[in-house]
């Protein structure tokens, strides 16, 4: 496996304005914690999602300084497709400008869109088009009212690719749900986010290798755990436990925390990936700010944190001095898998 990765957030607004993932961008802090990402986790390339693209691209600039390999990814969840060639328009002019410097970037064209942006299945909101494919008859009347969604995402696709290729002379490609059937034609490489859980275990190996069948090389652009007994069997679908309309947030009922679980899961995947000669992949996520850990059970949002490291909301680690977190057993983990591979 060429890449050694893990994705870095630094700001998308999955659930809307009220939610940011990051809500402080400290360019000093971002560019130590690259630091550690390249020496300390081992890795040699970093997916870097966010919506600000002059976050976006501080961030990518300070990689390209480490020497890490940038997949750029650009996000504007809740946009309809004008809105989003629009943005990714520009995007592609910014990564341009940053491969003239280094060539050492891919430009990621979204991730899981169907869920993402609005237009492909019925829904104004991301968790409202989650929902529908949590409800088969709504899927249905989606695809009544504006056709099958994979045909409406791959024709987009095509357009977006385009669009980008414009801009941007480098290598392509977009990050899939295992649920989207992808037309991989205009992309360099094909991306796939790529949880494990309780319902695809069984052919969970069996659905991934259909992804080599391609003749492109394959890399696992998502993949990653809660902090939770438990959480190994939701996969990407962990995250649901925590209640945002109390105050403060809290968890919805008893969870065990376990590092062990999180850490677990990420080498299984990670030896799996590596067997079927996967071209790289990146371990979701490095940092959770909105779930910092707490001393109290029910308020440690860190249990339902996909994080290698445990977010603090009022205090500094002690690990590495002025940075607001604590190494996980994960990051170890993961830590020592790159290092031996």
């Amino acid at each position: 496996m060429n890449r050694k990765g893990v994705t870095y957030d630094v700001g998308i607004y999955p659930f809307g304005e009220a939610r940011p993932s990051r809500p402080h961008f400290d360019p000093g802090i971002v560019r130590r914690e690259i630091e550690i990402i390249r020496n300390d986790l081992h890795c040699n390339a970093i997916r870097i999602i966010g919506r600000d693209l002059d976050r976006l691209v501080i961030a990518s600039e300070f990689a390209l300084e480490r020497g890490l390999e940038v997949w750029f990814g650009p996000g504007y969840h809740d946009a309809d497709e004008q809105q989003t060639l629009a943005y990714f328009s520009e995007c592609a002019k910014a990564a341009e400008a940053l491969r003239l410097k280094s060539p050492n970037i891919v430009f990621i064209a979204g991730w899981e869109l169907t869920f993402f942006m609005k237009g492909l299945v019925l829904g104004d909101t991301g968790s409202q088009r989650i929902e529908a494919f949590m409800k088969p008859w709504r899927l249905l009347w989606s695809a009544a009212r504006i056709g099958p969604f994979n045909r409406n995402l791959n024709r987009f696709l095509a357009k977006a690719a385009a669009e980008v290729r414009r801009h941007f002379h480098g290598p392509l490609t977009y990050a899939s749900g295992s649920w989207e059937e992808v037309d991989w034609t205009p992309f360099d490489f094909i991306g796939l986010d790529c949880y494990r859980d309780a319902m695809n275990k069984k052919v969970f190996l069996q659905n991934l290798k259909k992804y080599f069948t391609h003749g492109k090389p394959v890399v696992l652009t998502e993949f990653g755990c809660c902090t939770y007994r438990g959480a190994e069997d939701k996969g990407g679908y962990g995250w649901a436990i925590v209640d945002w309309s109390a105050q403060p947030p809290r968890l919805k009922g008893s969870f065990v925390r376990d590092e062990s679980v999180q850490a677990g899961y990420l080498t299984e995947l990670l030896q799996v990936f590596v067997d079927e000669k996967a071209e790289g992949a990146f371990a979701f996520t490095f940092v959770m700010p909105k779930y910092p850990h707490s001393d109290d059970p029910s308020l440690d949002l860190d249990t339902a944190s996909y994080g290698l490291v445990k977010s603090y909301a009022d205090r500094m680690g002690t690990t590495y001095p002025g940075l607001p977190w604590e190494p996980k057993q994960a990051f170890d983990a993961v830590a020592r898998f790159y290092r031996e591979l």
